[in-house]
């Protein structure tokens, strides 16, 4: 396993409406994608472009989302993960596993439409980590 590309941020908001504008009006991004839902994963997601990787926005939908909870104890929202990419998603996830890392879940399909799964940040110097199978076509 090797460290792959850092694919987005992911950035917990109360209001994606209020950080593409912010995106946009203070940071200069050009290139902001549509929102979207994903109720499966209780959340409202947004793409903004940056030279060499995205920020997610992640809105949550409604109480029973991860995010909603992250928002309670950061109002104003923040950096809530980082995400690398890995050829193969279960490859990485039986090698995080063989180090003693806690996986979250099993792999699901993420906001890419690609498998992903989190590593709890206990076991990765405090860090929610997202891993991501690398979007086919893209590198």
């Amino acid at each position: 396993m090797r460290l792959g590309r850092l694919n987005h941020v992911g950035v917990a908001t109360p209001s994606i409406e209020q950080s593409v504008a912010f995106y946009r009006d203070v940071m200069g991004a050009e290139t902001i994608h549509e929102p979207f839902d994903m109720p499966t994963q209780g959340v409202r997601v947004c793409f903004v472009d940056a030279p060499n990787f995205q920020v997610e926005l992640i809105e949550p939908l409604g109480e029973n989302s991860p995010i909603h909870v992250f928002l309670v104890r950061n109002p104003a929202g923040g950096q809530h993960h980082m995400c690398y990419e890995v050829p193969d998603i279960h490859e990485a996830k039986a090698w995080f596993e063989g180090k003693g890392a806690k996986v979250l879940g099993e792999p699901r399909i993420g906001a890419h439409g690609t498998p992903i799964f989190f590593v709890h940040p206990k076991d990765m110097n405090g860090v929610l980590t997202e891993i991501m199978e690398t979007p086919r076509g893209d590198h």
